[in-house]
């Protein structure tokens, strides 16, 4: 077989490979099971999703069990807040806490804790960390989950962060890039607005994703946020603008770009969950996230596998596929060198120890 067949053959159209999902319920769905098989990219996990530690351990087994390929099994596991893990898991200091320490080697071993008990519940992504500033005293997206409005402190903290999970055997996804600044509106039910200019970007929201980058992280969540002085028709996470030109061309990004769920009211209300898949296809998205209906899932596949067929970029799309094989090359080496602990480490009397630690640095 000649190089040019066995790059065809490598970057056949799997429209499956294109998603990251989500669903209802303890156990796997049938129609998740059968996307699984035809190489799904990955599974979002919820407080939804499980209601012990063994139920949750039972299902990431599960959902390997179904893959056909090795998979993405991501968590939100944000230090404190809404996005933080529940009991039994170790309980951490907020996000802004820990950015007014600004102490980076102690958030390493706060994050490799986090990724330790990730691995020991069977997750080998985790949705973190939150690179966006907190510009505005007022935002309902950064307030808490932010490290802060320093962009060199925030990148800093940020790289402390992924190197933490990396050595627990964790990805990270660095999110919601380019960064939600000082807007006031929160995307799960409305399109915020960015009204900054392309320098205010420059030298202050790109900065902790250009630390990021840097780092080598390996995946990048997309924001759903409209930057009318930059790109006045769609969101970030549907421009080609923001995404293959800025991110990839010129911030060098040569991970896997994530869309945020298309489900959020910032996309559904406006846009279409189906036209809107494409879009961020077509702006050089690898990975979208589908992650609350099921009725929009098929109506999506089936745009995309039109998409990859007939309109989209052969190179293009070749070149998505090589990094999804990149992060399943990963995947694989990953989870091969680093055992996952036992279940007991999760909530473990050595982190919780961390945990006290660091609040007593909070309270000194």
């Amino acid at each position: 077989m000649s190089r040019t067949a066995q790059l065809d053959s490598r970057s056949r159209i799997n429209p499956p490979e294109r998603f990251l999902l989500g669903f209802e319920g303890t156990s796997l769905p049938e129609e998740l099971r059968a996307l699984l098989a035809q190489g799904l990219a990955g599974v979002a996990i919820y407080r939804r999703n499980w209601e012990s530690i063994e139920g949750l351990c039972a299902l990431t087994r599960e959902i390997r069990a179904a893959a056909a390929r090795p998979v993405l099994i991501g968590m939100d596991a944000e230090p404190g807040g809404a996005f933080a893990l529940p009991e039994p898991f170790t309980a951490w200091p907020t996000a802004a806490e820990l950015g007014a320490l600004n102490d980076p080697a102690l958030l390493q071993r706060m994050a490799h804790a986090i990724g330790l008990e990730l691995r020991a519940a069977g997750a080998n992504l985790n949705f973190s960390p939150m690179l966006d500033l907190h510009a505005h005293a007022e935002s309902p997206v950064t307030k808490d989950r932010s490290f802060g409005a320093n962009p060199q402190a925030v990148g800093t903290l940020g790289a402390a962060f992924i190197r933490g999970l990396r050595d627990a055997g964790v990805m990270a996804c660095a999110k919601h890039y380019p960064g939600h600044g000082d807007a006031l509106l929160d995307p799960h039910e409305n399109l915020p607005v960015f009204r900054g200019t392309a320098q205010r970007l420059d030298t202050m929201e790109l900065v902790p994703f250009a630390a990021a980058i840097q780092e080598g992280v390996q995946l990048i969540m997309t924001a759903h946020i409209l930057l009318p002085e930059i790109e006045p028709k769609r969101p970030a996470s549907l421009s080609r603008k923001l995404i293959e030109h800025t991110l990839r061309e010129r911030m060098g990004f040569g991970g896997a770009v994530l869309a945020d769920d298309l489900g959020m009211g910032a996309i559904r209300k406006r846009f279409g969950i189906r036209e809107a898949a494409m879009e961020a296809i077509r702006a050089g998205t690898d990975i979208v996230m589908l992650c609350h209906d099921w009725t929009e899932v098929a109506p999506a596949v089936e745009a995309v596998a039109a998409l990859g067929s007939h309109t989209h970029n052969v190179k293009e799309w070749r070149a998505s596929h090589e990094r999804i094989a990149w992060i399943r090359d990963a995947l694989r080496v990953t989870e091969k060198e680093n055992a996952a602990k036992g279940r007991e480490i999760i909530g473990c009397a050595k982190h919780r120890a961390l945990s006290e630690e660091i609040n007593n640095r909070l309270k000194s």
